[in-house]
């Protein structure tokens, strides 16, 4: 089998799917492998870059009760075990092939490109006053802030509710696809950037 039609899981090939955002090329990896595991051995300088795009959002799901420094309560479906995080994954892709009817690794990479944040602020001290600082944001950071808050807006859609998180994050997925309002990732993104240009 060539690398032109391998496809990942035997279900979605990654040879059609094109990243339109020149910024994020270098780091959404999308290189076909049969099983995407690397198991953790990503720790070298720009590591998280030889990570499959799928895996990266396989791997937030298991902290997706962490909020900044806080560990907030864990979900009971989505724990640190491989094989039930990355059925969640497929199975929410299943849902996306379904209602959109496109590739659907093609729509969560065009939903990270949408909501990865171009600026936000830090905040700097000059003279013992702390003032905030618009900043640009690096591609790395960019892509993982996008997963984050996509996980983040189906975790919470998903907690003590009807829906599973299987079917938040597809829902997810789609919304911030189509730069929807109401996805929790477009809404985090409009709010730096928001921030970053009262900042300047």
């Amino acid at each position: 089998m060539t690398e032109q039609n391998f496809k990942i899981f035997d279900r979605y090939d990654l040879s059609q799917v094109q990243v339109k955002d020149p910024g994020l090329k270098q780091v959404i990896n999308l290189k076909p492998k049969l099983i995407i595991r690397s198991q953790g051995r990503n720790v070298v300088k720009l590591g998280q870059t030889k990570v499959n795009i799928i895996e990266r959002l396989m791997n937030r799901i298991a902290v997706s009760g962490h909020r900044g420094k806080k560990h907030k309560i864990e979900k009971g479906r989505a724990t640190g075990k491989y094989t039930k995080n990355m059925r969640i994954v497929l199975n929410a892709l299943e849902i996306v092939e379904k209602k959109t009817g496109k590739n659907p690794v093609q729509v969560l990479v065009d939903a990270i490109e949408n909501a990865a944040p171009r600026d936000e602020i830090t905040v700097i001290e000059y003279g013992g006053a702390r003032y905030p600082q618009a900043v640009d944001v690096s591609p790395i950071r960019r892509v993982n802030l996008s997963i984050k808050h996509l996980i983040h807006g189906s975790s919470d859609k998903a907690f003590n509710k009807k829906k599973t998180i299987t079917q938040t994050l597809a829902e997810e997925i789609i919304m911030a696809a189509d730069k929807n309002g109401e996805s929790l990732a477009i809404r985090k993104k409009k709010e730096a950037e928001a921030q970053a240009d009262s900042a300047r």
